[in-house]
């Protein structure tokens, strides 16, 4: 029988690829680690970077999991269908194993003997080749092999079917996607010549070239395959429904909201359960509300949500929020036990947020007003844009509120102030996220490696209760994240400095060593001890046995193999990151240039 509740398929989905000799590994967390190329972890993809790069993995070669996911980009398509922000994907990855054979028989059995989907409601996309690479007429020829009639499978471009590289060079290659029909009447073409009657619900990635500085692409030496699977997508298909919201762990939160809305309003209501859906699991991987990074993208989806209440004329005072929100840990709880822990911390994160937010709108009402009162016939475009800007006015709000007082808006001045808007914040994110794959290179190795110094120095100058509570790294320099409940004195943050720079002098060896976490728990390596971690760690030592352990701590890597090649450490800034949690900025002076990778003991 085919498994059709939400939790079945996710299940399923594992218990197949294990099976298929693939070592089951937790997902990670939303919040990246060590990865200045995105805000919040979209793909599974993510957590393996080092991995696809080379780095041995202690799990092997295949390896599956279900990762949650965060996408902001399709931000405006969420309230139709299947579009979401928050998501689960399953994956399945082969780091040198098997290739384009492999992963499509594996995927074409799936769909078809596990979730028992009819051939006919099935079609695939390859690649179509250009200058860069070849038609990937073996892919096409691999699903034809497995059952795929030749009239559903389509040849798409590269912005269709092909990933990467994450930036500007790196690893590459063509895709190939799975589609379930739901058109009307009898499935027919492929997603090629049908676009809009063809749902995409699986994307097997085939990384076999090297992007290089020169535009040229390179066969790579370790080819893997990465996957991922929307659960959403593949659940709603197998339940008969016609959009997400209406498959089993989402209807009852959809209700709820329903429950508390004055009229029906699909597109609202879906925003609604989407936004706070995400907003609940993003602040129970430890983020709060603020204006900046993922704080400020938390705060947005809140507020946005907020707003579909207003138009659904639902309270928003501080009761809305905390409702889904249960409503979320309901039905996620015994899937994503930390759910069920933080329940305290995210209700009252959410209840002040939407408390602070509705006083954030009667300002804007004020504002509101006074602009209404000099604006004649028509409210201007600028006016219209620092509503939106400042006081989180959608263009539709303010439309509404114009109305009721006999004004239009320009909504032709609006579009201009908001496309500059856009063109700056693109700009700004293109600056701070550039890069991708290829950026896990020597600077970035060497920061890395001098967050662990870093950890142990602040422990011993602060006390046993620190714990990294995040960190984002880029080429130029680390900003790191730990718990402390009190602002570090100058003679604190000068004492820190300093034992991570004899650390540095010392030339101390890095080596890494894979056990179980229980193994990494006895010998007393610094790790949250949580789901994040698989039945088998690596374990990063900065010293020796002998000599002394400066530090030890359960990372995927990759660190520099001695100490001295850091150069030396300069601490910018000690600042606050969110209640309880300390932040600080620093960077590497005079480091060597070469690099050479902590080997294994």
């Amino acid at each position: 029988m085919s498994p059709v509740s939400t939790d079945d398929i996710r299940k399923a989905y594992l218990d197949f690829f294990k099976k298929e000799d693939h070592a089951v590994i937790p997902g990670a967390s939303l919040i990246p680690e060590n990865d200045p190329t995105v805000l919040f972890t979209t793909a599974g993809m993510h957590p393996l970077v080092p991995y696809l790069l080379g780095e041995t993995h202690p799990a092997g070669k295949r390896l599956t999991d279900v990762q949650r996911c965060i996408r902001t980009q399709d931000i405006d398509e969420v309230g139709d269908a299947s579009h979401l922000t928050f998501f689960e994907m399953l994956g399945n990855w082969s780091l040198g194993d098997y290739f384009k054979e492999g992963a499509i028989t594996m995927s074409f059995r799936f769909l078809t003997e596990v979730l028992q989907i009819p051939v006919d409601m099935l079609a695939v996309t390859c690649f179509e080749g250009d200058k860069d690479a070849p038609k990937d007429e073996e892919s096409a020829a691999i699903w034809e092999k497995a059952g795929i009639p030749r009239e559903r499978i389509g040849f798409l471009p590269k912005s269709k079917n092909w990933w990467g590289p994450a930036g500007q060079t790196g690893p590459c290659g063509p895709d190939t996607e799975m589609f379930y029909w739901v058109g009307n009447g009898k499935p027919q073409g492929n997603p090629a010549s049908h676009e809009d009657e063809w749902l995409e619900i699986w994307n097997d990635v085939f990384m076999q070239y090297n992007k290089t500085a020169d535009g040229t692409f390179e066969p790579l030496k370790q080819q893997n395959v990465d996957t991922g699977m929307g659960l959403e997508r593949v659940a709603a298909v197998l339940q008969g429904k016609d959009n997400v919201y209406e498959t089993d762990r989402m209807k009852p939160i959809l209700d709820r909201v329903m429950e508390m809305a004055d009229h029906r309003d699909e597109r609202h209501l879906r925003i609604i359960v989407d936004h706070l859906k995400a907003a609940t699991f993003i602040i129970a991987d430890g983020i709060t509300p603020s204006n900046v990074d993922q704080g400020y993208i938390l705060r947005r989806l809140i507020r946005r949500a907020i707003r579909s209440a207003r138009q659904l004329k639902i309270e928003h005072d501080g009761t809305l929020t905390p409702a889904i929100a249960e409503a979320v840990i309901e039905q996620y709880g015994q899937t994503y036990p930390f759910l069920q822990e933080r329940r305290q911390a995210i209700i009252e994160a959410l209840k002040r947020e939407e408390q602070q937010f509705g006083k954030t709108l009667k300002e804007g009402m004020k504002q509101f007003e006074r602009a209404a009162a000099k604006a004649g016939k028509q409210m201007d475009g600028t006016t219209v844009f620092h509503l939106y800007d400042t006081y989180g006015f959608p263009l539709e709000l303010t439309k509404e509120l114009a109305q009721e007082q006999g004004l239009t808006v320009d909504e032709k001045g609006f579009a201009k102030k908001f496309e500059a808007h856009q063109v700056l914040s693109r700009a700004g994110a293109e600056a701070k996220f550039k890069g991708g794959l290829q950026d896990q290179g020597s600077q970035t190795t060497k920061l890395h490696t001098a967050t662990h110094l870093l950890n142990a120095a602040l422990r011993k100058v602060l006390g046993d209760h620190v714990f990294q509570k995040g960190s984002n790294i880029t080429a130029e320099r680390l900003r790191f994240d730990f718990s402390h409940p009190d602002k570090m004195t100058p003679e604190q943050v000068q004492e820190v400095e300093k034992i991570v720079n004899d650390a540095i002098a010392a030339d101390l060896p890095v080596a890494y060593h894979v056990t179980t976490v229980d193994g990494a728990k006895a010998e007393g390596a610094i790790g949250v001890f949580d789901a994040r971690y698989g039945a088998e760690v690596k374990v990063y030592v900065v010293g020796d046995e002998k000599k002394g352990v400066f530090s030890k701590e359960i990372c995927g890597g990759p660190h520099v193999a001695r100490t001295g090649m850091l150069g030396s450490l300069k601490i910018l800034k000690e600042e606050s990151s969110s209640a309880g949690v300390r932040r600080i900025k620093a960077v590497l002076k005079g480091s060597t240039e070469e690099i050479a990778v902590a080997q294994e003991e």
